[in-house]
């Protein structure tokens, strides 16, 4: 079946070598008609118009094919929109978002009591996971909150998407949000909020997603008294009266923080107005205190004022959020079914790295209810998922696909070639806005959110990419890097962040001499490619100093001049730059005669190996090897200036290597020395 839908689109081509050929063949008779007899060419004629008629049948007869799969396409979306209830709700997809250690996972461990954080690199959220929370389990969680024992529940449940609270993964949680329905914004009542939480907030406000908060941390309030199984707002009554007054301060202070970043937010059981406040939760994640009066605000707002936006729609929308081989399974994705359904044997199109994917669901998995989609449990096959969902699809062909972007299906094969494209052009779309430099280094990521991501740390570290691609490290992403050998070798390298790397491509590397660095933390690749790349500079500094000479400007102390000639020893006062050892010396006022190196410094009796503007030094010049010495009285005088001979080959290891020892007042000077020179 899949081979048809792939085969399908083909059809097109072959007219057009008809049109070509037709046309020749008008030309050449044409030119022979003056030798054939009237009838024959009239003939003649009539057959080319019949042809012709038929060939120009057959092209807008494709054109018209595509052209009536992208109304039913059209159609279908539409019919579906006409068809959207606010009696059938679809379940809601939830966002958490806070800073790193604000207890976003430790939230999510408590509702579905499972420990995926302790399975994450480092603590740190990599990837978007996601979670489904039956309505039976809300239901279980907010018994105890007031007012909620009897609630009439519409929505058939909650998928929650646990994003990276990592600053750098700020692309990465917009395209989470952009699936959001409603968020959970993670605050430490501790520290209230911290610059990421603030970004989130932005974020949130740029999206026009509706969020609450969690006040989390309760139980790290003075004298806390935990007390499971009752309605948040009864157990913060019933603390000490000291214990009462601490989480008074410090929500206020939170409340006031909300209110430098525009907006109104209250204690939700003091909430004047939900549409108008931001409510604030307080909650453990440790204890599971006020965890059931989050959800029962949560599923409030989505029965209430977003019930509107959770309409069950049968236009498929879903995203591709990772890519994972799995033993038995092969390569699978998985996805957030945002709305429609997706059904075994379907003609699901996504995005490649060598191109779109036209493939088949071979099966649908999903994890038991309050499972994450990224831990491995037995899954349960499923013949049709209905949104929203977090499944996983298995079938063939996945090896390069790209997370980060939405999937597709093809009802009928008309619609394959039409799919492909909206694919490919989101594709091109996304990597589009992706600037490169000429010179860089070459950075690959496992998915699309994880490589802007990747970038955007890379851009705010100031180190320039001029490659990127969406997948494992393989020979040829090696000889790309390789580029760089010739013209900066510090980016003759390769970032790799949460992929593979291919056996035969860190060979290829290691005869090159291309360095691959792999890793699952954002910190760590940027730490050991930073780290690498002073070891590199700190080797060309040492291969560099005898060539670099900086920028001096000597005035003769008269009085201590302690020896005239081989070597000369004198005192001098630094006018300009800085002297070091080293530094090859000669007299612009007499013809540029070279006096020697300095090979030692003194400064207040003690050795030193530089001197700067403003100091009085005593230097010893040695003289040039192979070249009579200079005497001090007959080849220069006291009132001749002394200054560090520079080339062109001088200033270049000064500007490649030693850029930063030198102040822009030596900068400067360098230039005015280069005119002196006449280096060009």
């Amino acid at each position: 079946k899949s081979d048809d839908v792939l085969k399908t689109p083909k059809k097109v081509e072959e007219p057009v070598k008809k049109i070509s050929t037709s046309a020749e063949v008008e030309k050449k008779e044409s030119s022979e008609s003056d030798t054939e007899s009237e009838s024959e060419s009239e003939s003649e004629s009539e057959d080319e118009s019949e042809e012709d008629s038929e060939v120009e049948d057959k092209v807008p007869d494709a054109a018209r094919k595509k052209e009536r799969a992208r109304e039913r396409i059209q159609n279908r979306r539409l019919e579906a929109e006409k068809k959207k209830s606010l009696d059938n709700l679809r379940a809601a997809v939830v966002c958490v978002l806070g800073h790193v250690d604000t207890g976003k996972t430790k939230i999510l461990d408590k509702l579905r009591r499972t420990n995926v954080q302790d399975g994450e690199a480092g603590g740190i959220t990599q990837q978007i996971g996601a979670t489904n929370v039956p309505i039976e389990a809300i239901q279980e969680s907010t018994k105890h909150v007031k007012g909620f024992a009897d609630m009439k529940f519409k929505i058939p449940g909650l998928l929650i998407i646990d994003t990276p609270g990592h600053e750098s993964f700020s692309n990465l949680r917009s395209r989470g949000s952009s699936l959001c329905d409603i968020a959970i914004l993670v605050v430490d009542i501790m520290h209230g909020l911290e610059p990421q939480t603030i970004e989130s907030i932005n974020l949130l406000k740029a999206k026009k997603c509706p969020f609450v908060v969690a006040l989390n941390k309760i139980d790290r309030l003075y004298d806390w008294q935990t007390m499971n199984r009752k309605d948040v707002q009864d157990i913060v009554k019933n603390q000490e009266s000291n214990t009462q007054r601490e989480f008074e301060r410090r929500s206020k202070d939170i409340i006031v923080q909300f209110a430098e970043q525009g907006l109104n937010a209250a204690v939700y059981y003091e909430n004047p107005d939900p549409r108008e406040y931001v409510s604030l939760v307080p909650t453990s994640a440790i204890t599971g205190e006020g965890m059931g009066n989050l959800l029962a605000l949560i599923v409030d707002a989505c029965q209430g004022p977003l019930a509107k936006r959770l309409m069950y729609s049968e236009e498929l929308q879903a995203t591709v959020l990772e890519v994972k081989a799995l033993p038995g399974l092969g390569t699978t994705i998985d996805c957030i079914l945002v709305n429609g359904m997706l059904r075994e044997g379907d003609t699901v199109i996504i995005a490649g790295t060598d191109g779109p994917i036209v493939t088949q669901i071979r099966s649908l998995l999903m994890p038991q209810p309050l499972k994450e989609l990224r831990v491995k449990n037995a899954y349960i096959e499923h013949r049709e998922v209905k949104a929203a969902q977090g499944v996983k699809i298995a079938a063939k062909d996945l090896e390069k696909a790209i997370a980060g972007l939405n999937l597709q299906v093809a009802q009928k094969p008309d619609e394959v070639d039409i799919m492909k494209e909206e694919i490919a052009k989101e594709l091109s779309s996304a990597l589009g806005n992706i600037r490169l430099a000429e010179r860089g280094v070459y950075v690959q990521a496992s998915t699309l959110g994880a490589l802007e991501a990747l970038l955007d740390f890379l851009k705010s570290s100031k180190i320039p990419y001029s490659g990127i691609r969406i997948g494992p490290v393989v020979k040829k992403d090696v000889m790309k890097a390789s580029i760089m050998l010739e013209h900066d070798s510090q980016y003759a390298t390769i970032l790799a962040f949460d992929v593979k790397i291919e056996r035969d491509a860190q060979e290829l590397a290691d005869s090159l001499g291309v360095k691959i660095f792999q890793a699952d933390i954002i910190y760590h690749l940027f730490d050991k490619f930073t780290n690498y790349r002073e070891e590199l500079k700190q080797r060309k500094r040492d291969e560099n100093k005898h060539i670099a000479v900086f920028p001096c400007k000597l005035k003769i102390l008269p009085q201590y001049v302690f020896n005239s000639r081989d070597p000369i020893v004198i005192g001098v006062m630094v006018e300009a730059g800085i002297v070091k050892e080293g530094t090859p010396l000669c007299v612009p006022s007499k013809d540029f005669v070279d006096l020697g190196m300095v090979t030692s410094i003194e400064y207040n009796h003690k050795p030193v190996e530089s001197a700067r503007k403003g100091q009085e030094v005593c230097i010893k010049i040695e003289p040039v090897p192979g070249e009579a010495p200079k005497m001090f009285g007959r080849h220069f005088e006291a009132k001749d200036f002394l200054v560090s001979k520079i080339s062109r080959q001088s200033i270049d290891a000064c500007k490649d290597y030693f850029r930063d020892d030198l102040l822009k007042t030596d900068w400067q000077l360098m230039v005015e020395l280069k005119k002196l020179f006449q280096i060009l």
